[in-house]
């Protein structure tokens, strides 16, 4: 049985409620590549009026276990990431884009640029983010797990 693995990936962001929340799209999805899309609104901003750190971190969170689920498979869950914000932003379009550095049956480690589409031709790179993957083992991840049994799913 063949799976469209881009058909797959829509359907899980399309089942993620918080994703759906936050307005989420994925733009992009190939072999070590996956991009997420949010429009900021209102909603996403905190008391400063700029773009909440939990926006840009779930942004590269996604991205990035969308990558590495295109070359370990469907069944992964975030590792750990890390993100080093460089510029604010208050509107646009924030564009999360993952790309798979390093991989091996199991892990892939993948770095994410998170820019922001002012309306000009050039974007804005407002953080940028590295982490890490695992496949889970018996193709069940997180859904309707705690966190402890996806670690207990992965050879950590």
């Amino acid at each position: 049985m063949n799976v469209d693995l881009s058909e797959l990936a829509l359907a899980v962001l399309e089942a993620q409620p918080f994703s759906r929340l936050v307005g989420a799209r994925l733009t992009t999805f190939s072999d070590g590549v996956a991009e997420i899309a949010i429009d900021i609104g209102d909603t996403h901003l905190q008391q400063f009026g700029l773009v909440h750190g939990g926006i840009w971190c779930y942004a590269a969170d996604n991205a990035l276990t969308f990558a590495a689920g295109s070359v370990l498979g469907p069944s992964v869950v975030t590792a750990g990431l890390s993100i080093q914000y460089l510029e604010g932003a208050r509107s646009g379009t924030l564009r999360a884009l993952a790309t798979v550095v390093h991989h091996d049956l199991r892990h892939a480690t993948c770095r994410v640029e998170l820019r922001v589409d002012q309306g000009s031709a050039d974007s804005l790179l407002c953080a940028v983010a590295m982490g890490t993957a695992y496949a889970t083992r018996g193709g069940h991840a997180a859904v309707g797990s705690t966190q402890e049994d996806a670690h207990e799913k992965t050879e950590l």
